[in-house]
């Protein structure tokens, strides 16, 4: 079955980190990630752009409505993501906790639709 781990961590942490920081991150991000395609469990991933960067958009009433930034406030935004295929949710969940992102923020474990 296929998951989406979306880590989800306060953005303006990274702002914090100095260039030694952010690279030793980056790395911990690699070696899941040659682990998890080792293991045939990793489908795709990519790192998104902060939330300053994003536009949100609604249809009211037949008229397109956009807007900047996220639909709400939060402490934690979505700042990346991981297509995972696992037997089932237990694995997921395992290989969820394994991410960085995991440490200082959450993972959100979600299972794709199937039809």
């Amino acid at each position: 079955m296929r998951y989406l781990l979306m880590i989800c961590n306060d953005e303006t942490n990274d702002d914090a980190l100095s260039a030694d920081e952010a690279a030793a991150r980056f790395a911990e991000y690699g070696v899941w990630m040659e682990e998890m395609g080792r293991r045939n469990v990793l489908l795709g991933g990519e790192r998104l752009r902060p939330t300053t960067d994003a536009t949100t958009v609604r249809v009211r009433d037949g008229e397109t409505l956009t807007s900047d930034g996220p639909f709400a406030e939060t402490k934690e935004q979505v700042g990346g993501y991981f297509l995972v295929e696992c037997e089932n949710l237990d694995d997921a969940i395992e290989a969820a906790a394994k991410l960085p992102g995991a440490q200082t923020g959450s993972i959100e474990v979600r299972p794709i639709w199937e039809m």
